[in-house]
């Protein structure tokens, strides 16, 4: 254990109370901050001084973030403790209930309503009183809440980016228990059937030798059925990392399901580089799973070269995982700023070797999406469906349609919007 010197601490020290509750909140969002980290922030302040607010804000980041998926969650309670002097207000309206006229008209941003979850630390919002006369009649109003959905019902519509940290554990749980059924291949390998269309030769000419050639009996044979692989490309950019970390928590339970219908699943995360995870899912326990696949792609809320890591996989990992069938789950908003050709010939090529591609974007949440940016109008002719993929609503949808050849979710619409 490191030993500390006493602090040489003011006699009124506001600063060290304010720096001690504002590192309380990042550990009530999540971030793993101990006593230790605290006494490390406040003498790298009192080090680098209190100046400049980008000095004091990457000094606190420096001490209390080690994680790249904890930098958003930083910097929101950062925003909210530190800069934003109605913090309060903000954060009492993001834990209203959503009745229009108290919330704010805007939704949250990512990892806010954490944010505003770890600040409060329990404390309860009150409806604000109303400014009417006081004498005046109050009107009084009921709302019946028998025909309203569950909190499980809710959940499954919320967008994955908006969920609170209590939120967040019960998605998991509920993305746990989903499956990704599919419907078994035909191959031209044969097995004995009573029912079966096709003569099988073998097993007929071995019973009438054993007979002296007396043939009593003709056997028949159906197709034998097998199951294709299931291969995910997981985009892990920073503006993916939320959805990127649900859908992988929703294929590790696909990963592990006995008997869901798949050969194997195999995973790959990209970003700036392509990663293999697969062996990573193949660990029981998903948390663990998730850190030592968090720990082997190095690029978490790093920027985006689809085209390139494409290449790569079409390289390097097509023909050993893409035999026999495959389909292929692309997770990504295509927000790419690479050569729009080449990422153009990769989605080609990987949409020839796989027996269907489906494209997961969570863009698509929004009403007024178009296809306008540069990679996603390269990408988008090359597959075969075009689904969003933004709350556990969606993926129940994907597990119904995977199974559906002639599915194609939004494409045809905005197919349309292109040749339009």
């Amino acid at each position: 254990m490191p030993e500390y010197p006493a602090l040489d601490l003011p006699d009124n020290p506001r600063l060290t109370h304010n720096i001690t509750h504002f590192a309380r909140a990042l550990r009530k969002a999540g971030l793993p901050i101990g006593p230790g980290r605290v006494i490390d922030a406040i003498r790298a302040v009192q080090a680098a001084g209190f100046t400049s607010k980008d000095d004091f804000y990457y000094t606190l980041r420096a001490c209390f973030v080690n994680r790249p998926e904890h930098r958003a969650v930083f910097g929101q309670i950062f925003r909210l403790y530190w800069r934003d002097p109605r913090y309060m207000e903000h954060m009492m309206s993001m834990m209203l209930p959503a009745i229009r006229g108290v919330q704010e008209e805007r939704a949250a941003q990512s990892a806010e309503k954490r944010a505003a979850e770890a600040l409060l630390d329990g404390i309860e919002p009150e409806m604000p009183a109303s400014k009417g006369d006081g004498d005046s009649e109050e009107t009084l109003i009921e709302i019946d809440a028998s025909a309203t959905t569950s909190a499980e019902e809710r959940l499954r519509t919320l967008d994955f980016e908006q969920m609170s940290t209590a939120e967040i554990a019960q998605a998991k749980r509920m993305l746990a228990r989903l499956q990704l059924p599919v419907k078994p291949l035909k191959s031209r390998r044969g097995m004995a059937s009573l029912q079966g269309h096709r003569l099988d030769a073998r097993r007929t000419l071995r019973a009438a030798m054993r007979r002296g050639g007396e043939l009593r009996r003709v056997h028949l044979q159906k197709p034998r059925p097998r199951w294709p692989n299931l291969v995910v490309l997981c985009d892990i950019s920073g503006s993916m990392s939320q959805y990127s970390r649900m859908v992988l928590h929703f294929l590790h339970a696909v990963a592990n399901e006995k008997g869901a219908g798949w050969a194997r699943v195999h995973a790959f995360t990209f970003g700036t580089r392509l990663t293999n995870i697969t062996r990573h899912l193949a660990t029981r326990d998903v948390d663990a799973a998730l850190a030592a696949a968090g720990q082997e792609a190095q690029d978490w809320e790093g920027g985006t070269r689809i085209g390139e890591c494409l290449h790569a996989f079409n390289r390097d990992w097509s023909r050993r995982v893409m035999g026999q069938g495959a389909v292929v789950l692309l997770i990504t908003d295509g927000l790419d700023r690479g050569d729009a050709q080449a990422l153009d010939k990769e989605m080609e090529r990987l949409h020839l070797s796989a027996r269907r591609l489906i494209w997961l974007n969570p863009l698509l949440r929004w009403e007024g999406f178009a296809p306008r940016a540069t990679g996603i109008r390269a990408m988008l002719p090359h597959v075969d469906a075009f689904r969003a993929g933004h709350s556990i609503a969606t993926l129940e949808e994907l597990a119904e349609a995977i199974s559906r050849p002639d599915d194609m979710g939004d494409k045809a619409r905005l197919m349309a919007m292109l040749e339009g």
